[in-house]
């Protein structure tokens, strides 16, 4: 029996409770439940034996939390045919799972870290959704391997698609159609082919290298951190597996920042993040990192992935992709 049709197995003889939570400061360990990882969802609809003849295009979007993948994998759907997105966030687990994290309490409005009478730091604890212990990895992994040898994705019911992204990233149809245009003069044989976007926070992780190999092209987008607050802290929440979650007040300064500092700094020179990116590591592990005039330009950063998906399979039709994965341990 094949992992995805164990998990199958798994779904239809389990129950999940349903309920709403918000952020809640909580003291104590979250309790034990019957785990089950969204790819569980997963109906799939073609012969779990077959296997395609021309392997699918996978295409990976990695970067921050609110640096725009969700809306270019939603504009480049609109562009490249045959195309389906597969979240990473759909592969996170049941609410009560997610880990804990001591942080210091902050003043609520100035952000000033609060102090006891004795002096020592105050803390409290918060659920951390933005590490990788929150996500069901394994579960990404055997969803990416069935992509490439069965040619789709399974049919997840995605909380992902329930949730906004950011405003101003619809493109107007002119440019769409004139991009379409370029894709299949350029890179006709994609009319042929199934291709599959994967959008994730964690895709090319220090913690998470073991994806980075299953990814034909690598797209690595970039933000700053006043950016990143400024874009997390306009959405009012995300649709979870078992509820609702809300930000509480400073969590991309206390949780969403450092977690992407901590995995991804081995990319940057210096390890700093908002500054260039390592050239070698990054070609060595075939990571296109996104220019930084694109960040608040859609149009931009919609050209420049088209540009480099389309140079990607026109090198892979003349030959001249030469290239295997590697990141340095």
């Amino acid at each position: 029996m094949s992992s995805i049709t164990k998990r199958l197995h798994h779904q239809e003889t389990s129950y999940r409770p349903q309920f709403l939570r918000t952020h809640q400061y909580q003291s104590h360990l979250p309790t034990p439940c019957d785990y089950r990882p969204k790819v569980a969802q997963a109906l799939p609809s073609i012969d779990q034996n077959s296997s395609v003849s021309v392997a699918p295009l996978l295409i990976g979007l990695s970067g921050p939390s609110s640096s725009g993948k969700t809306t270019l994998a939603r504009q480049l759907k609109r562009i490249l045919p045959n195309t389906s997105i597969l979240y990473q966030d759909d592969f996170y687990l049941e609410d009560s799972r997610i880990p804990l994290r001591t942080v210091a309490k902050r003043h609520e409005v100035t952000g000033e870290i609060l102090r006891s009478s004795s002096g020592e730091i105050e803390t409290h604890q918060i659920q951390d959704w933005d590490c990788v212990e929150a996500l069901d990895i394994s579960g990404l992994h055997d969803a990416l391997s069935h992509v490439k040898e069965h040619g789709n994705i399974p049919q997840l019911k995605s909380i992902q698609d329930q949730n906004a992204v950011g405003s101003g990233g619809e493109i107007e149809s002119a440019i769409i159609d004139e991009l379409r245009e370029h894709v299949l003069e350029n890179a006709p044989s994609l009319k042929e082919r199934r291709i599959v976007i994967v959008d994730g926070f964690l895709l090319f992780a220090n913690n998470t290298k073991e994806l980075v190999s299953m990814f034909d092209v690598k797209l690595l987008l970039r933000t700053s951190l006043s950016d990143a607050k400024k874009r997390r802290e306009a959405r009012t929440g995300y649709v979870t597996l078992e509820g609702f979650w809300e930000d509480p007040p400073f969590y991309v300064d206390d949780i969403v920042w450092p977690n992407y500092v901590k995995e991804h700094a081995f990319l940057f020179k210096n390890g700093d993040v908002e500054g260039d990116l390592d050239e070698e590591v990054c070609e060595n592990s075939g990571i296109k990192g996104m220019p930084k005039d694109c960040s608040r330009d859609v149009v931009k950063l919609v050209r420049w992935a088209v540009k480099n998906i389309t140079e990607y399979v026109e090198d892979l039709r003349s030959g001249t992709v030469n290239f295997s994965p590697r990141l340095e341990s």
